[in-house]
């Protein structure tokens, strides 16, 4: 898998390293794009696609192999849940690839199986 880093315009090692850790993951040919954004542009993108008026950590869309994610909601994210900024970001990765992978946990069957699929890439991600 190669993640197509569309709008990084400044060195972020913290973002470079969390990409290439996915990337390596998983064994899917694909390849992604992965904007970042702000919370207003977020929060706009998610009232025009997802109906819902509000700002969000990740955004993903299947049909385009591209994953929007704020930075910012991230790192709010980690400081609530008391993790590093890298830990947040890489999860916030795996979990909008998992989504362009056909994973959805709308339906609570599926959010645990979508869950179990991310705590084993998140590991296979740890033990490197």
């Amino acid at each position: 898998m190669r993640i197509l880093s569309t709008n990084l315009t400044e060195k972020r090692p913290e973002i470079e390293e969390a990409i290439k850790k996915v990337s390596q993951a998983f064994d899917d040919d694909m390849e992604i794009s992965l904007v970042l954004t702000d919370e207003h542009r977020i929060q706009e993108i998610n009232a025009q696609y997802r109906k819902k008026n509000k700002s969000t950590d990740v955004l993903s869309f299947p049909e385009l192999n591209e994953i929007f994610i704020c930075p910012s909601i991230i790192k709010k994210q980690a400081k609530i849940l008391k993790t590093p900024f890298k830990t947040e970001l890489t999860r916030v990765i795996v979990h909008g690839i998992l989504h362009l992978l056909g994973f959805d946990h709308v339906k609570k069957d599926q959010a645990a199986e979508m869950e179990k699929e991310e705590d084993k890439i998140l590991k296979k991600i740890s033990e490197k």
